[in-house]
C-alpha cells in the first residue's frame, strides 16, 4: 500500500483525516518532519481544491494539480513522491487522534 490508499481508505467520523492529524513516522515511530510537512501540504492542497472521491491513482491528482494551479513541477513531483511512498502499517494515536503513517 502507499501513502494514497491509506489516505484513501482511512477517515474519522466519515471525513477523509484532517491533514494536520497525518503524520508521517518511521519503523521505530519517530517522526519525519520533513515527510509529514510534505504530506500535510499536498493533503490541504487536496481538501481546498480537488474532489478527493473522484481520483483512484496519484498520478491522477497530480495532473489536475498542474492543470488547476501554478505549482512548479518539481513540486509536484514531490508530491507524487509522497503520495507513492510505500507504507508497512498504520498506528492511530487516540490521545491526540492522529493517524501515523509507518514507512520503510
Amino acid at each position: 500500500m502507499s501513502v494514497f490508499d491509506i489516505i484513501k481508505i482511512t477517515q474519522l467520523n466519515h471525513e477523509y483525516f484532517p491533514a494536520n492529524k497525518l503524520v508521517m513516522t518511521d519503523l521505530e515511530g519517530k517522526p519525519n518532519s520533513l515527510l509529514t510537512d510534505l504530506l500535510r501540504d499536498v493533503v490541504t492542497k487536496i481538501a481546498i481544491l480537488l474532489d478527493f472521491d473522484q481520483f483512484h491513482q496519484p498520478n491522477e491528482v497530480i495532473l489536475k494539480l498542474k492543470a488547476v494551479t501554478p505549482l512548479p513541477s518539481d513540486v509536484l513531483a514531490e508530491y507524487e513522491k509522497i503520495l507513492n511512498q510505500p507504507v508497512v502499517g498504520i498506528n492511530f494515536v487516540s490521545k491526540r487522534q492522529e493517524l501515523e503513517i509507518v514507512y520503510q
